[in-house]
């Protein structure tokens, strides 16, 4: 075991279970977790965002709690160009630097050429492969280079989602810190945060795309419909988790 990993786990071991069921008891706000986490753990903790709406949501309260708060994305290869728009506004809004993270090309190049270009309409082997690859891999890699990480997740996007707790212990993670500080706001909560703040977010948006992933991979909702419909619409609706927030072997 290296230096490093025991720097880590000595970080890591700040922060019992009990002591971090005290601090959801204790912190509210998503302003109170973020500051909670700046002050604790940066600069060895981060946002990962995809620039959605809940994502920009972050963005804007970090910029005000620690403008060097870090932000990284994950660059699929796959994304949508309003992705990257937003990404660019974001970027010159806050005065962000934001870390790009992309997939391993051998694994790219490998995976494509084995399956195909689409091998993620093939079925929902196929479709984790590709999400290990151009998403699961990358983030864990950034991951092991910190202490803590942030998320943009809401409780009511997935059933999955509903267990996790504002601040909690990433197991998947080397047990690191995940904090997640919206994660009891609802959509249109999110959407009139944007508004009132004038925060850049995703155009897509506008056009019917609540929940944004890989251009191929998501799709407009329909009126009635689930927010996430959208992601992976070909799957059953237990399937529609790419990997980031659970266990990707599951």
């Amino acid at each position: 075991m290296n230096i490093k990993r025991n720097e880590k786990l000595f970080v890591m071991a700040q922060f019992t279970t009990e002591q971090l069921d005290e601090l959801n008891d204790k912190l509210k706000t998503p302003e109170e977790v973020l500051t909670w986490g700046l002050e604790n753990i940066h600069p060895k903790l981060a946002l990962a965002s995809s620039f959605g709406a809940e994502d920009v949501c972050v963005i804007h309260m970090l910029s005000k709690i620690n403008p060097e708060a870090r932000v990284f994305s994950l660059d699929t290869g796959r994304i949508n160009q309003e992705t990257y728009n937003v990404m660019d506004e974001i970027r010159k809004k806050y005065n962000t630097k934001i870390e790009i993270t992309f997939p391993d090309a051998t694994e790219v190049i490998e995976m494509v050429q084995t399956h195909g270009m689409n091998l993620f309409y093939e079925s929902a082997e196929n479709r984790k492969l590709c999400c290990g690859v151009r998403k699961v891999h990358p983030l864990n890699k950034m991951l092991g280079t910190l202490d803590g990480w942030i998320t943009g997740l809401r409780s009511d996007q997935t059933q999955n989602r509903q267990a996790s707790t504002k601040i909690e212990i990433d197991e998947q993670h080397d047990s690191m810190v995940k904090l997640n500080p919206i994660l009891d706001w609802s959509w249109d909560q999110t959407m009139k945060y944007i508004k009132d703040n004038d925060i850049p977010y995703n155009k897509l948006i506008d056009q019917g795309f609540p929940s944004i992933g890989c251009e191929p991979c998501t799709r407009a909702i329909k009126p009635g419909e689930d927010l996430r419909a959208g992601r992976w619409w070909w799957e059953n609706q237990s399937d529609k988790e790419c990997g980031l927030h659970m266990d990707h072997n599951k």
